[in-house]
């Protein structure tokens, strides 16, 4: 739309599967929208350039230090960022961490990386001439976590301040003092906060089948989307270095909190309660579940009753909605968005979707029901058989734990209090009589009367 000037270099942090599929067809690639009426592609010509990190880390850091690079954007999942629960800030023990802090010349985490590729920025602009000095960059999170720009730098500022006198970060850039450097980040790097909404499913190869029916020719990594899109972003950039990005609908806001509080507690936060219930019921996909009327009813009911009367009172307004926009959504049954790839990562997505909720419902007195049978539905979830005895796979960082620690208790109920110990991203639930309870009840049901039976039960009370 105008922006010639600008393109993208995409960045792998594991495997080579887009850029091997991707740079034999110079980058392009299809975007099927799908809905229940049609499917439209276009083909999009944005990305130049696909590096993958574990195979050169220094192209990757180089491509970053380059000055013609001014902004650079994230999307590696929750657990990508290796957070401590504990403080909020970065985790050494995260393995993805530990490794980088060992070796910072070469970097395989996110936050390694862009520290690494802001340190050869800064050398180059305290030894180049000033008027061809590398200008100011901004670094931006486009993940489900809760205040996402603030809570990227606090991870590069902890990263660095963990290089300090490290003798492996001194051999690696040059003699960077890590003080300095975050000196700099703090005068010339911004990292806004933004929103991000849009239902993406995996690609697969049913969709490559679809692609080439609409192309007439193949494409080894098409992306399927539905036709909605919003991306809420703090205005807040070094030197003015962005795309207009407002001609493609972008929002620019001073405050991206309560739309991202918004989206996480409305659409995410169904999401993650439609596929822990989903998955046991052997529902495949989102619009199998919804399309089930008691799913849907307790949906309708969390949002109705627990989840817009605690949002920010800024969008408070425009929640009924948004919530009536996304049933449709959700309906769609042309994306055949998977359950299972939602319920990826309970134990780093329910804090930020859940938990917020159900706490601060609890504290004030107010009903905490369903919020508590995600939690609940989740629990269940980790037994990984459904409810006909069939298995799935659980895919989550702590999945081995959790897994472990859910086997040891015979009795559903006794999990609860283990489950969140050991979760401890889920903060001071376990203090709290009625929500431990509540919780507990619901999973007690669930393993009783079997999910759908159960969510019928619910369903039916006012």
């Amino acid at each position: 739309r105008g922006e010639r000037d600008w393109a993208i270099c995409g960045v792998s942090l594991r495997r080579p599967d887009v850029r091997d599929a991707l740079q034999p067809q110079q980058g392009l690639y299809a975007l099927i929208e799908r809905s229940d009426r049609a499917s439209d592609a276009r083909v999009i010509g944005s990305v130049r350039e696909l590096l993958v990190a574990p195979e050169s880390p220094q192209a990757v850091i180089e491509r970053i230090a380059a000055p013609s690079t001014r902004w650079v954007t994230l999307t590696i999942t929750e657990k990508g960022y290796g957070i401590d629960a504990a403080t909020g800030g970065l985790d050494p023990r995260a393995p993805q961490h530990a490794a980088d802090l060992a070796r910072p010349g070469a970097p395989a985490s996110a936050v390694g990386l862009v520290v690494g590729g802001l340190a050869r920025r800064f050398l180059a602009a305290r030894t180049a001439d000033p008027a061809a000095a590398p200008r100011g960059l901004a670094v931006i999170s486009c993940d489900n976590l809760s205040s996402n720009g603030r809570v990227l730098g606090t991870l590069m500022r902890d990263y660095l301040a963990r290089q300090r006198d490290n003798p492996a970060w001194t051999a690696a850039f040059a003699g960077v003092d890590a003080a300095a450097l975050s000196r700099w980040i703090d005068a010339h790097v911004r990292f806004p906060s933004t929103m991000v909404d849009r239902i993406v499913p995996a690609t697969d190869d049913a969709l490559r089948t679809q692609a080439r029916e609409l192309l007439g020719c193949e494409d080894a990594w098409p992306v399927a989307a539905e036709p909605f899109s919003q991306w809420v972003l703090e205005d807040d950039f070094a030197d003015g270095g962005r795309p207009g990005l407002e001609r493609s609908g972008v929002q620019l806001v001073p405050d991206v909190a309560p739309y991202e509080a918004m989206k996480l507690r409305l659409l995410n936060a169904a999401h993650s309660l439609i596929a822990y219930l989903a998955v046991p019921a052997g529902f495949d996909t989102v619009a199998q579940a919804i399309a089930e009327p008691a799913i849907r009813r307790v949906v309708e009911r969390f949002w109705r009753d627990e989840a817009v009367p605690a949002l920010p009172a800024a969008v408070r307004s425009e929640a009924p909605a948004y919530c009536a926009a996304l049933l449709p959504r959700f309906a769609n049954a042309a994306l055949a968005h998977r359950t299972t790839q939602i319920a990826i990562d309970g134990s780093q997505k329910l804090p930020v979707r859940i938990v917020p909720t159900l706490a601060e419902n609890a504290a004030a007195g107010a009903p905490i029901e369903l919020a508590a049978l995600a939690i609940a539905a989740w629990i269940r979830f980790l037994d990984g058989r459904r409810d006909d005895g069939a298995r799935y796979a659980i895919d989550d960082p702590r999945a081995a734990e959790l897994q472990a620690l859910v086997a040891r208790f015979a009795e559903p109920a006794q999990r609860v209090p283990a489950v969140l110990a050991l979760a401890h991203r889920f903060g001071s639930l376990n203090d709290v009589a009625r929500v431990r309870d509540t919780v507990a009840r619901h999973v007690r049901g669930l393993a009783a009367q079997g999910v759908l039976p159960y969510v019928e039960s619910l369903a039916s009370e006012r």
